[in-house]
Protein backbone atom coordinates (compact mmCIF):
# COMPACT_ATOMS: atom_id res chain seq x y z
CA UNK A 1 0.00 0.00 0.00
CA UNK A 2 2.69 2.37 0.98
CA UNK A 3 4.64 1.67 -2.50
CA UNK A 4 1.24 2.24 -4.42
CA UNK A 5 0.91 5.76 -2.41
CA UNK A 6 4.51 6.66 -3.65
CA UNK A 7 4.38 5.53 -7.06
CA UNK A 8 0.83 8.25 -6.86
CA UNK A 9 3.04 11.36 -6.17
CA UNK A 10 5.66 10.81 -8.40
CA UNK A 11 3.31 10.77 -11.39
CA UNK A 12 2.08 14.91 -10.32
CA UNK A 13 5.36 15.41 -11.44
CA UNK A 14 4.75 15.29 -15.16
CA UNK A 15 5.57 17.82 -17.43
CA UNK A 16 2.77 17.41 -20.96
CA UNK A 17 4.46 18.04 -24.13
CA UNK A 18 2.74 20.46 -26.11
CA UNK A 19 5.20 21.31 -29.01
CA UNK A 20 3.81 20.88 -32.99
CA UNK A 21 6.70 18.94 -34.89
CA UNK A 22 6.95 18.07 -38.72
CA UNK A 23 4.82 15.96 -40.12
CA UNK A 24 7.26 13.29 -40.44
CA UNK A 25 7.58 13.21 -36.90
CA UNK A 26 4.18 14.20 -35.63
CA UNK A 27 3.12 10.42 -35.16
CA UNK A 28 6.07 9.63 -33.03
CA UNK A 29 6.77 13.20 -30.88
CA UNK A 30 2.77 12.86 -29.85
CA UNK A 31 3.05 9.51 -28.48
CA UNK A 32 3.34 9.61 -24.69
CA UNK A 33 1.99 8.09 -21.65
CA UNK A 34 -1.47 9.85 -20.04
CA UNK A 35 0.60 10.31 -16.76
CA UNK A 36 4.04 10.26 -16.07
CA UNK A 37 6.19 8.38 -13.05
CA UNK A 38 8.43 5.83 -12.23
CA UNK A 39 6.58 2.75 -12.31
CA UNK A 40 7.33 0.03 -9.30
CA UNK A 41 9.52 -2.76 -10.21
CA UNK A 42 6.94 -5.30 -8.69
CA UNK A 43 4.50 -3.97 -10.95
CA UNK A 44 6.24 -5.46 -14.31
CA UNK A 45 4.62 -8.58 -14.86
CA UNK A 46 6.67 -9.27 -17.75
CA UNK A 47 10.14 -8.20 -19.33
CA UNK A 48 9.54 -7.50 -23.32
CA UNK A 49 12.98 -7.15 -23.16
CA UNK A 50 16.36 -7.27 -21.78
CA UNK A 51 19.68 -5.90 -21.92
CA UNK A 52 22.75 -5.30 -19.64
CA UNK A 53 22.49 -1.40 -20.20
CA UNK A 54 19.68 0.02 -21.65
CA UNK A 55 20.59 3.28 -23.45
CA UNK A 56 17.44 6.13 -24.49
CA UNK A 57 18.37 7.79 -27.71
CA UNK A 58 21.34 7.98 -30.41
CA UNK A 59 22.63 11.32 -30.84
CA UNK A 60 26.51 11.61 -30.04
CA UNK A 61 25.96 10.44 -26.21
CA UNK A 62 23.69 7.44 -26.83
CA UNK A 63 26.57 5.98 -29.92
CA UNK A 64 29.51 6.97 -27.26
CA UNK A 65 28.17 5.37 -24.30
CA UNK A 66 27.27 2.29 -26.79
CA UNK A 67 30.43 1.94 -28.26
CA UNK A 68 32.27 2.63 -24.64
CA UNK A 69 29.89 -0.07 -22.95
CA UNK A 70 30.33 -2.44 -25.44
CA UNK A 71 34.04 -2.17 -25.85
CA UNK A 72 33.73 -3.03 -21.70
CA UNK A 73 31.79 -6.42 -22.31
CA UNK A 74 28.34 -5.23 -22.23
CA UNK A 75 25.25 -6.29 -23.80
CA UNK A 76 23.71 -2.72 -24.82
CA UNK A 77 20.37 -1.88 -26.24
CA UNK A 78 19.24 1.38 -27.84
CA UNK A 79 15.86 2.44 -27.64
CA UNK A 80 15.52 5.73 -30.23
CA UNK A 81 12.16 7.49 -30.39
CA UNK A 82 12.56 9.10 -34.02
CA UNK A 83 12.13 6.71 -36.98
CA UNK A 84 15.68 5.80 -39.26
CA UNK A 85 15.44 8.05 -41.36
CA UNK A 86 15.15 11.05 -38.82
CA UNK A 87 17.34 10.07 -35.90
CA UNK A 88 20.35 11.29 -34.62
CA UNK A 89 19.15 13.62 -32.60
CA UNK A 90 21.04 17.41 -32.59
CA UNK A 91 24.45 15.73 -33.02
CA UNK A 92 23.59 14.67 -36.45
CA UNK A 93 22.83 17.55 -37.86
CA UNK A 94 25.25 19.55 -36.01
CA UNK A 95 28.33 21.31 -37.44
CA UNK A 96 30.41 18.41 -36.76
CA UNK A 97 32.91 19.35 -34.19
CA UNK A 98 33.94 18.33 -31.20
CA UNK A 99 35.84 20.45 -28.21
CA UNK A 100 39.24 18.63 -27.97
CA UNK A 101 41.29 20.95 -26.08
CA UNK A 102 44.77 19.26 -25.48
CA UNK A 103 45.66 21.38 -22.55
CA UNK A 104 43.79 20.31 -19.58
CA UNK A 105 44.95 22.68 -16.82
CA UNK A 106 43.86 25.72 -19.52
CA UNK A 107 40.94 24.01 -20.48
CA UNK A 108 39.45 24.01 -16.28
CA UNK A 109 40.82 27.78 -16.67
CA UNK A 110 38.50 28.62 -19.95
CA UNK A 111 35.66 26.51 -18.82
CA UNK A 112 36.02 28.05 -15.92
CA UNK A 113 35.36 31.76 -16.63
CA UNK A 114 32.67 30.28 -19.27
CA UNK A 115 30.23 29.20 -16.62
CA UNK A 116 31.29 32.89 -14.53
CA UNK A 117 28.89 33.29 -11.55
CA UNK A 118 27.03 30.13 -11.98
CA UNK A 119 29.56 27.54 -11.04
CA UNK A 120 29.88 23.74 -11.11
CA UNK A 121 31.69 21.35 -9.25
CA UNK A 122 35.83 21.31 -9.68
CA UNK A 123 35.30 17.46 -10.11
CA UNK A 124 32.37 17.86 -12.64
CA UNK A 125 34.81 19.89 -14.69
CA UNK A 126 37.66 17.79 -14.35
CA UNK A 127 36.72 14.81 -15.44
CA UNK A 128 35.07 16.72 -18.35
CA UNK A 129 38.24 17.58 -19.61
CA UNK A 130 40.01 14.53 -18.61
CA UNK A 131 38.27 13.30 -21.20
CA UNK A 132 38.26 15.95 -23.27
CA UNK A 133 41.91 15.99 -23.86
CA UNK A 134 41.92 12.68 -24.83
CA UNK A 135 39.03 13.02 -27.15
CA UNK A 136 41.12 13.36 -30.62
CA UNK A 137 42.84 10.23 -29.90
CA UNK A 138 39.72 8.47 -29.44
CA UNK A 139 37.97 9.96 -32.78
CA UNK A 140 41.30 9.29 -34.52
CA UNK A 141 40.38 5.76 -33.49
CA UNK A 142 37.17 5.42 -34.48
CA UNK A 143 37.55 7.28 -37.60
CA UNK A 144 40.69 5.20 -39.08
CA UNK A 145 42.97 8.37 -38.82
CA UNK A 146 40.46 10.58 -40.59
CA UNK A 147 40.34 13.50 -37.68
CA UNK A 148 41.28 17.05 -37.60
CA UNK A 149 42.50 19.04 -35.09
CA UNK A 150 43.02 22.45 -35.00
CA UNK A 151 42.24 26.00 -32.99
CA UNK A 152 38.81 27.47 -33.60
CA UNK A 153 38.57 30.71 -35.19
CA UNK A 154 40.49 33.26 -33.15
CA UNK A 155 40.89 32.21 -29.65
CA UNK A 156 37.45 30.54 -28.89
CA UNK A 157 34.28 31.87 -28.64
CA UNK A 158 35.00 34.16 -25.48
CA UNK A 159 38.58 35.46 -26.51
CA UNK A 160 38.81 37.29 -23.79
CA UNK A 161 37.89 34.94 -21.13
CA UNK A 162 41.54 33.60 -19.34
CA UNK A 163 42.56 29.77 -21.14
CA UNK A 164 40.89 30.70 -24.47
CA UNK A 165 43.43 29.26 -26.40
CA UNK A 166 41.86 25.86 -25.19
CA UNK A 167 39.28 26.19 -27.65
CA UNK A 168 40.48 23.45 -29.98
CA UNK A 169 38.12 21.77 -32.09
CA UNK A 170 38.30 18.46 -33.86
CA UNK A 171 36.53 17.67 -37.23
CA UNK A 172 36.88 15.44 -40.26
CA UNK A 173 39.60 15.82 -42.28
CA UNK A 174 36.54 16.12 -45.44
CA UNK A 175 35.53 19.21 -42.97
CA UNK A 176 32.57 20.18 -40.78
CA UNK A 177 28.57 19.47 -41.50
CA UNK A 178 27.39 16.58 -43.66
CA UNK A 179 26.82 14.51 -40.37
CA UNK A 180 30.24 13.63 -41.38
CA UNK A 181 31.48 12.59 -37.58
CA UNK A 182 27.45 11.20 -36.13
CA UNK A 183 28.40 8.72 -39.58
CA UNK A 184 32.20 7.89 -37.60
CA UNK A 185 29.67 6.98 -34.46
CA UNK A 186 26.95 5.30 -36.36
CA UNK A 187 29.46 3.25 -38.27
CA UNK A 188 30.77 2.15 -35.14
CA UNK A 189 27.89 0.97 -33.38
CA UNK A 190 26.84 -0.73 -36.40
CA UNK A 191 30.02 -2.86 -37.01
CA UNK A 192 29.73 -3.54 -33.36
CA UNK A 193 25.85 -5.07 -34.25
CA UNK A 194 24.60 -3.10 -31.44
CA UNK A 195 20.48 -3.34 -31.37
CA UNK A 196 19.10 -0.54 -31.68
CA UNK A 197 15.35 0.17 -32.11
CA UNK A 198 13.59 2.65 -34.06
CA UNK A 199 10.14 3.98 -32.91
CA UNK A 200 10.64 2.95 -29.57
CA UNK A 201 9.83 6.01 -27.25
CA UNK A 202 11.03 5.42 -23.58
CA UNK A 203 8.28 6.93 -21.45
CA UNK A 204 8.78 5.78 -17.97
CA UNK A 205 11.49 4.25 -15.61
CA UNK A 206 11.32 1.46 -13.93
CA UNK A 207 12.43 1.75 -10.23
CA UNK A 208 12.72 -0.55 -7.18
CA UNK A 209 11.30 1.92 -4.56
CA UNK A 210 12.97 0.14 -1.31
CA UNK A 211 16.63 0.40 -2.98
CA UNK A 212 15.86 3.83 -5.71
CA UNK A 213 17.42 1.36 -7.93
CA UNK A 214 16.29 1.85 -12.06
CA UNK A 215 15.54 -1.24 -13.03
CA UNK A 216 14.35 -0.89 -16.81
CA UNK A 217 12.49 1.71 -18.82
CA UNK A 218 8.89 1.37 -19.95
CA UNK A 219 9.21 1.96 -23.99
CA UNK A 220 6.35 2.43 -26.82
CA UNK A 221 6.12 0.28 -29.65
CA UNK A 222 3.78 -0.19 -32.48
CA UNK A 223 1.03 1.92 -30.16
CA UNK A 224 1.63 -0.98 -27.00
CA UNK A 225 4.13 -0.41 -24.14
CA UNK A 226 7.04 -2.62 -23.55
CA UNK A 227 8.56 -3.49 -20.36
CA UNK A 228 12.72 -3.39 -20.96
CA UNK A 229 15.23 -4.89 -18.40
CA UNK A 230 17.93 -3.02 -17.79
CA UNK A 231 20.61 -5.36 -15.69
CA UNK A 232 22.98 -3.48 -14.90
CA UNK A 233 21.92 0.58 -16.11
CA UNK A 234 20.20 2.67 -17.86
CA UNK A 235 21.29 6.20 -19.73
CA UNK A 236 19.50 8.82 -20.92
CA UNK A 237 20.67 10.56 -23.61
CA UNK A 238 17.65 11.88 -25.08
CA UNK A 239 18.94 15.42 -25.74
CA UNK A 240 17.14 18.90 -24.28
CA UNK A 241 13.33 20.00 -24.41
CA UNK A 242 13.83 22.56 -27.58
CA UNK A 243 10.68 21.47 -29.33
CA UNK A 244 8.54 21.79 -25.77
CA UNK A 245 6.58 24.32 -26.20
CA UNK A 246 5.31 24.28 -22.55
CA UNK A 247 8.97 23.72 -20.60
CA UNK A 248 10.51 26.72 -22.91
CA UNK A 249 7.32 28.84 -21.06
CA UNK A 250 8.05 27.87 -18.09
CA UNK A 251 12.13 27.71 -18.03
CA UNK A 252 13.14 30.16 -20.41
CA UNK A 253 10.35 32.75 -19.91
CA UNK A 254 9.85 32.71 -23.85
CA UNK A 255 6.09 32.49 -25.30
CA UNK A 256 7.25 30.18 -27.90
CA UNK A 257 10.74 28.57 -29.53
CA UNK A 258 11.40 26.17 -31.93
CA UNK A 259 14.64 23.79 -32.60
CA UNK A 260 17.12 24.48 -35.92
CA UNK A 261 17.92 20.66 -34.54
CA UNK A 262 16.03 17.68 -33.95
CA UNK A 263 12.24 18.18 -33.55
CA UNK A 264 12.26 15.30 -31.35
CA UNK A 265 13.95 16.58 -28.48
CA UNK A 266 10.75 17.71 -26.25
CA UNK A 267 12.40 17.11 -22.71
CA UNK A 268 11.58 13.27 -22.34
CA UNK A 269 14.59 12.30 -20.38
CA UNK A 270 13.88 15.52 -18.11
CA UNK A 271 10.38 14.20 -17.17
CA UNK A 272 11.26 10.96 -16.53
CA UNK A 273 14.47 11.94 -14.21
CA UNK A 274 12.13 14.24 -12.24
CA UNK A 275 9.68 11.07 -11.64
CA UNK A 276 12.93 9.11 -10.16
CA UNK A 277 14.00 12.13 -7.84
CA UNK A 278 16.29 13.61 -10.00
CA UNK A 279 17.58 17.75 -9.41
CA UNK A 280 17.56 19.90 -12.14
CA UNK A 281 20.42 22.45 -13.46
CA UNK A 282 20.93 25.12 -15.68
CA UNK A 283 17.16 24.87 -17.24
CA UNK A 284 17.24 28.38 -17.95
CA UNK A 285 20.21 28.23 -20.47
CA UNK A 286 20.35 27.62 -24.07
CA UNK A 287 22.37 27.74 -27.55
CA UNK A 288 20.34 30.50 -28.59
CA UNK A 289 18.29 32.33 -29.68
CA UNK A 290 18.47 33.38 -32.95
CA UNK A 291 15.65 34.99 -34.59
CA UNK A 292 14.50 32.69 -37.23
CA UNK A 293 11.27 31.71 -39.51
CA UNK A 294 9.47 28.91 -38.73
CA UNK A 295 6.70 27.82 -41.38
CA UNK A 296 3.00 27.21 -40.28
CA UNK A 297 3.01 23.11 -39.28
CA UNK A 298 6.76 22.93 -38.75
CA UNK A 299 8.17 21.69 -35.39
CA UNK A 300 11.51 22.96 -36.28
CA UNK A 301 13.10 26.41 -37.75
CA UNK A 302 15.21 27.59 -40.52
CA UNK A 303 18.71 27.94 -40.32
CA UNK A 304 20.84 29.83 -38.13
CA UNK A 305 19.23 32.94 -38.56
CA UNK A 306 17.66 34.87 -41.12
CA UNK A 307 19.91 37.05 -43.41
CA UNK A 308 19.82 39.07 -47.07
CA UNK A 309 22.79 38.91 -48.93
CA UNK A 310 21.35 42.89 -50.16
CA UNK A 311 21.05 44.02 -45.80
CA UNK A 312 18.28 46.09 -47.04
CA UNK A 313 15.91 44.90 -43.93
CA UNK A 314 15.50 45.53 -41.04
CA UNK A 315 13.71 43.39 -37.63
CA UNK A 316 10.68 45.43 -35.65
CA UNK A 317 9.55 44.51 -32.81
CA UNK A 318 5.41 44.16 -31.49
CA UNK A 319 5.16 48.32 -31.51
CA UNK A 320 6.71 48.27 -35.14
CA UNK A 321 10.43 50.12 -33.99
CA UNK A 322 13.61 48.58 -34.63
CA UNK A 323 14.89 46.99 -31.32
CA UNK A 324 18.69 45.72 -32.24
CA UNK A 325 21.43 45.88 -34.25
CA UNK A 326 20.01 42.91 -37.18
CA UNK A 327 23.89 41.92 -37.62
CA UNK A 328 24.98 42.40 -33.89
CA UNK A 329 27.81 39.48 -33.59
CA UNK A 330 25.86 36.59 -31.48
CA UNK A 331 27.62 34.10 -28.93
CA UNK A 332 25.51 31.29 -29.67
CA UNK A 333 22.66 33.66 -28.51
CA UNK A 334 24.03 35.72 -26.36
CA UNK A 335 24.92 39.48 -26.77
CA UNK A 336 27.40 42.48 -25.67
CA UNK A 337 25.66 44.04 -22.98
CA UNK A 338 27.80 46.53 -20.99
CA UNK A 339 30.23 44.66 -19.93
CA UNK A 340 28.81 41.31 -20.01
CA UNK A 341 26.50 39.18 -22.07
CA UNK A 342 22.81 38.47 -22.23
CA UNK A 343 20.06 36.88 -24.10
CA UNK A 344 19.08 39.07 -26.71
CA UNK A 345 15.82 40.61 -25.78
CA UNK A 346 12.80 39.64 -27.56
CA UNK A 347 9.74 41.94 -27.85
CA UNK A 348 7.58 39.52 -29.77
CA UNK A 349 6.03 38.98 -32.47
CA UNK A 350 9.22 40.36 -34.86
CA UNK A 351 9.05 40.73 -38.27
CA UNK A 352 11.86 41.05 -40.89
CA UNK A 353 10.45 43.64 -43.21
CA UNK A 354 12.42 44.24 -46.50
CA UNK A 355 11.14 45.57 -50.21
CA UNK A 356 11.22 44.14 -53.53
CA UNK A 357 15.13 44.62 -54.16
CA UNK A 358 15.59 42.27 -51.09
CA UNK A 359 13.37 39.60 -52.31
CA UNK A 360 15.31 39.21 -55.60
CA UNK A 361 18.70 39.76 -54.12
CA UNK A 362 19.21 36.24 -53.31
CA UNK A 363 17.48 33.75 -50.80
CA UNK A 364 16.79 34.05 -46.89
CA UNK A 365 17.87 30.84 -46.38
CA UNK A 366 21.20 28.91 -47.70
CA UNK A 367 20.02 26.72 -50.40
CA UNK A 368 23.24 24.20 -49.81
CA UNK A 369 23.50 24.73 -45.93
CA UNK A 370 25.45 21.50 -44.91
CA UNK A 371 23.67 21.66 -41.11
CA UNK A 372 20.33 22.08 -39.35
CA UNK A 373 17.49 20.09 -39.58
CA UNK A 374 15.76 21.78 -42.69
CA UNK A 375 18.57 21.31 -44.73
CA UNK A 376 20.46 17.74 -43.75
CA UNK A 377 16.87 16.11 -42.92
CA UNK A 378 13.65 17.64 -44.72
CA UNK A 379 16.25 18.76 -47.21
CA UNK A 380 14.15 22.21 -48.16
CA UNK A 381 15.79 24.55 -50.96
CA UNK A 382 14.70 27.94 -50.35
CA UNK A 383 14.29 29.60 -53.87
CA UNK A 384 16.52 32.15 -55.03
CA UNK A 385 13.79 35.33 -55.24
CA UNK A 386 11.98 33.59 -52.10
CA UNK A 387 9.17 32.82 -55.03
CA UNK A 388 7.90 29.52 -53.86
CA UNK A 389 7.95 31.07 -50.21
CA UNK A 390 5.89 34.00 -50.87
CA UNK A 391 3.23 31.95 -53.20
CA UNK A 392 2.93 29.42 -50.00
CA UNK A 393 1.57 32.37 -47.83
CA UNK A 394 4.82 32.43 -45.89
CA UNK A 395 5.41 35.62 -47.19
CA UNK A 396 3.44 38.99 -46.02
CA UNK A 397 3.21 41.97 -49.28
CA UNK A 398 2.03 44.83 -49.51
CA UNK A 399 2.27 47.55 -52.20
CA UNK A 400 2.67 50.58 -49.27
CA UNK A 401 4.69 50.37 -46.30
CA UNK A 402 1.04 50.72 -44.42
CA UNK A 403 -1.14 48.27 -46.28
CA UNK A 404 1.90 45.66 -44.91
CA UNK A 405 1.82 47.22 -41.43
CA UNK A 406 -2.11 46.16 -41.38
CA UNK A 407 -1.31 42.99 -42.57
CA UNK A 408 1.51 42.64 -40.03
CA UNK A 409 -0.81 43.82 -37.08
CA UNK A 410 1.33 46.52 -36.34
CA UNK A 411 0.43 50.50 -36.28
CA UNK A 412 0.80 51.49 -40.01
CA UNK A 413 2.12 55.58 -38.47
CA UNK A 414 4.47 53.54 -36.23
CA UNK A 415 5.97 51.44 -39.21
CA UNK A 416 6.40 54.32 -41.51
CA UNK A 417 8.00 56.09 -39.30
CA UNK A 418 10.40 53.33 -38.57
CA UNK A 419 11.10 52.56 -42.35
CA UNK A 420 11.88 56.06 -43.13
CA UNK A 421 14.15 56.81 -40.26
CA UNK A 422 15.87 53.83 -41.55
CA UNK A 423 16.25 55.11 -44.95
CA UNK A 424 17.45 58.10 -43.84
CA UNK A 425 20.01 56.31 -41.83
CA UNK A 426 21.24 54.45 -45.15
CA UNK A 427 21.43 57.67 -46.84
CA UNK A 428 24.04 59.04 -44.21
CA UNK A 429 25.66 55.82 -44.42
CA UNK A 430 25.39 55.99 -40.43
CA UNK A 431 22.93 53.90 -38.22
CA UNK A 432 22.66 56.45 -35.46
CA UNK A 433 20.17 53.47 -33.40
CA UNK A 434 22.28 50.58 -33.18
CA UNK A 435 25.36 51.03 -35.29
CA UNK A 436 24.63 48.48 -38.08
CA UNK A 437 27.99 48.21 -40.45
CA UNK A 438 27.29 50.54 -43.33
CA UNK A 439 28.20 47.62 -45.53
CA UNK A 440 25.24 45.61 -44.21
CA UNK A 441 22.46 49.07 -44.61
CA UNK A 442 20.35 49.12 -47.89
CA UNK A 443 16.97 51.45 -48.15
CA UNK A 444 13.62 49.63 -48.44
CA UNK A 445 12.11 51.85 -50.81
CA UNK A 446 11.65 49.62 -53.76
CA UNK A 447 7.72 48.67 -53.24
CA UNK A 448 6.20 46.35 -53.16
CA UNK A 449 7.25 45.44 -49.58
CA UNK A 450 7.47 42.83 -47.60
CA UNK A 451 7.37 40.71 -44.10
CA UNK A 452 7.90 37.83 -42.24
CA UNK A 453 7.27 36.86 -38.71
CA UNK A 454 10.73 35.65 -36.85
CA UNK A 455 10.33 33.58 -34.01
CA UNK A 456 12.72 32.33 -30.90
CA UNK A 457 15.39 29.19 -32.17
CA UNK A 458 17.57 27.77 -30.41
CA UNK A 459 20.58 25.08 -31.37
CA UNK A 460 19.80 23.47 -27.90
CA UNK A 461 18.71 23.97 -24.69
CA UNK A 462 21.10 23.13 -21.16
CA UNK A 463 19.29 21.67 -18.71
CA UNK A 464 17.92 18.71 -17.62
CA UNK A 465 18.69 15.64 -14.75
CA UNK A 466 21.83 16.90 -12.34
CA UNK A 467 24.88 14.53 -12.86
CA UNK A 468 28.14 14.58 -11.46
CA UNK A 469 31.76 13.73 -12.52
CA UNK A 470 30.86 10.05 -13.17
CA UNK A 471 27.91 10.88 -15.42
CA UNK A 472 25.22 9.91 -12.74
CA UNK A 473 21.98 11.22 -12.29
CA UNK A 474 21.88 12.60 -8.45
CA UNK A 475 18.81 13.07 -6.25
CA UNK A 476 17.51 16.90 -4.59
CA UNK A 477 19.73 15.61 -2.00
CA UNK A 478 22.67 15.43 -4.36
CA UNK A 479 22.72 11.60 -3.81
CA UNK A 480 23.42 9.13 -7.45
CA UNK A 481 20.23 7.89 -8.19
CA UNK A 482 21.23 4.40 -8.58
CA UNK A 483 22.10 2.53 -11.92
CA UNK A 484 20.87 5.85 -13.87
CA UNK A 485 23.26 7.77 -16.07
CA UNK A 486 22.93 10.92 -18.06
CA UNK A 487 24.96 12.05 -21.07
CA UNK A 488 25.32 14.75 -23.84
CA UNK A 489 23.14 17.70 -23.63
CA UNK A 490 20.87 16.48 -21.24
CA UNK A 491 21.87 18.43 -17.49
CA UNK A 492 24.82 19.96 -19.67
CA UNK A 493 27.59 21.30 -17.49
CA UNK A 494 27.41 24.98 -19.38
CA UNK A 495 25.63 26.74 -17.28
CA UNK A 496 25.86 30.56 -18.63
CA UNK A 497 27.84 31.08 -21.62
CA UNK A 498 28.60 28.19 -24.03
CA UNK A 499 31.89 27.69 -26.33
CA UNK A 500 31.40 25.93 -29.53
CA UNK A 501 31.77 22.13 -30.19
CA UNK A 502 30.76 21.71 -26.08
CA UNK A 503 28.24 19.73 -26.81
CA UNK A 504 29.13 17.48 -28.93
CA UNK A 505 32.39 17.51 -26.72
CA UNK A 506 29.83 16.61 -24.00
CA UNK A 507 28.53 13.57 -25.98
CA UNK A 508 32.25 12.13 -26.18
CA UNK A 509 33.06 12.50 -22.59
CA UNK A 510 30.08 12.15 -20.82
CA UNK A 511 29.30 8.91 -23.22
CA UNK A 512 32.22 7.36 -22.68
CA UNK A 513 32.23 7.76 -18.93
CA UNK A 514 28.51 6.87 -18.08
CA UNK A 515 29.68 3.63 -20.61
CA UNK A 516 32.41 2.63 -18.32
CA UNK A 517 30.66 3.32 -15.25
CA UNK A 518 27.54 1.80 -16.46
CA UNK A 519 29.40 -1.72 -17.83
CA UNK A 520 31.20 -1.89 -14.34
CA UNK A 521 27.69 -2.31 -13.02
CA UNK A 522 27.12 -5.82 -10.88
CA UNK A 523 24.12 -6.94 -12.59
CA UNK A 524 20.93 -6.98 -10.19
CA UNK A 525 18.60 -10.03 -9.73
Amino acid sequence: MKAKKQKRNLTRRDFLTTAAVSAGATALVGVGPEEAGAVQQSDVRKWDFEAGIVILGMGGAGLTSAITAHDQGADVLMLEKASEAHAGGNTRVSMQGVWCPPNLEEALIYHKALNGRYPVPDEVFRSYHEYTTKSFEWLKQLADGKINQQLSTGKGEYPEFPGAMSSYICSSKEGYGYQRLWKVLKGNVDKRKIKIMYETPGVDLVQDFRTREIRGVVAQRQGKKIYVKAKKAVILCTGGFENNQEMIRDYLLLPCGYPLGSPYNTGDGIRMGQAVGADLWHMANMCGVSLSFRAPGNGWAFGAGFSMPSGGYIFVASDATRFANENQPSRHGKVAYHGTYVHLPLPLPIHAVFDENGRKGGPLYQTEEFWCWYAVIEKYKWSADSSAELEKGWILKGDTIRELAAKMGKDPDALEKTVAKWNQSCAAGNDSEFNRPAKRMAPIKNPPYYAMELVPAFTNTLGGPRHNQHAQVLDTNRKPIPRLYSAGELGSIFSYHYQGAGNFGECVAFGRIAGERAAAEKPWS
